[in-house]
C-alpha cells in the first residue's frame, strides 16, 4: 500500500488525531502563555527574581519528556493530565525569558510618562510596558507552540491524545507493511500543523503589532 493510499483510507482518524493534537497544544499554550505572563510581571523588575525565573524554568526544558511522562503518571494517571502538565511545564521557559527581556526592555522615559500623567502602576502596566513588551513576548509564544507540537508525540507514550499515537504504532510494528506509513503520517501531520500554527502567529503579529514597532 502506497503512503497517499494509506493516508485516504485512514483519513477519519488521521484528521480526528490531528484536531486532537491541535487542541491539546492550543490549550496549553494559552495555559503556560498566562502563567507565564505572570511569573515575567512579577519579576522583571529585580534582577536576581528574573535570573530565577528563568533559570527554573530552563531546568524543567532539560528534563527528558519520557522521563518527565514517566514520573508524571504514577501522580496523574495515564490520558490528558500527564499531557497537559508536561505540556504547560516545557512551554514556560520562552513566554518567561522573553516576557522579562520585553518588559526590561521598555524605555524608562514613556514609563515615566505615563506616571507623570498620573497613570497607576497597574495603568502603566496594562497600557504602556506590556503592549511595548508584546512583540517579544508573541515571539516566545511562537518557538514554545513549535516546541510542543514535537513534544506532544511524545505525550502518546503515556496514552496521551494526538498524532503521537500514530507514530508509537508504526514504531512498535516495525516491519510490518503500514509501520512506515504510520510513523511518516504522523510526522508530516505534526509539520503540518506546526506550519499553521506559525502562520496564526504572524497574522497576530500583524493584527496587534503597530508598524512602527514591527520596524
Amino acid at each position: 500500500m502506497s503512503f497517499w493510499e494509506y493516508v485516504a483510507g485512514r483519513r477519519a482518524q488521521l484528521l480526528a488525531d490531528s484536531y486532537q493534537h491541535a487542541s491539546a497544544v492550543f490549550q496549553c499554550m494559552v495555559v503556560a502563555t498566562l502563567i507565564g505572563v505572570v511569573i515575567g510581571v512579577l519579576t522583571y523588575r529585580s534582577e536576581w527574581a528574573g535570573n530565577l525565573a528563568v533559570t527554573t524554568t530552563a531546568t524543567l526544558l532539560t528534563v527528558p519528556s519520557l522521563a518527565l511522562l514517566g514520573l508524571l503518571v504514577p501522580l496523574t494517571g495515564l490520558g490528558v493530565a500527564p499531557t497537559v502538565t508536561a505540556l504547560v511545564l516545557y512551554g514556560l521557559l520562552p513566554i518567561v525569558r522573553n516576557a522579562v527581556v520585553g518588559l526590561r526592555g521598555v524605555d524608562p522615559s514613556l514609563v515615566d510618562a505615563a506616571k507623570g500623567i498620573g497613570m497607576s502602576r497597574a495603568a502603566r502596566l496594562l497600557r504602556v510596558e506590556l503592549p511595548l513588551a508584546w512583540p517579544p513576548i508573541l515571539t516566545g509564544i511562537r518557538v514554545a507552540t513549535q516546541m510542543l507540537m514535537g513534544i506532544a508525540a511524545v505525550a502518546a507514550y503515556a496514552s496521551g491524545p494526538g498524532l503521537g499515537n500514530e507514530i508509537f504504532r508504526g514504531v512498535s510494528s516495525l516491519g510490518s507493511a503500514n509501520a512506515l506509513n504510520q510513523v511518516l503520517a504522523g510526522t508530516l501531520g505534526i509539520i503540518v500543523l506546526a506550519l499553521l500554527f506559525d502562520a496564526a502567529y504572524v497574522l497576530i503579529g500583524r493584527l496587534t503589532i503597530p508598524g512602527g514597532i514591527r520596524g
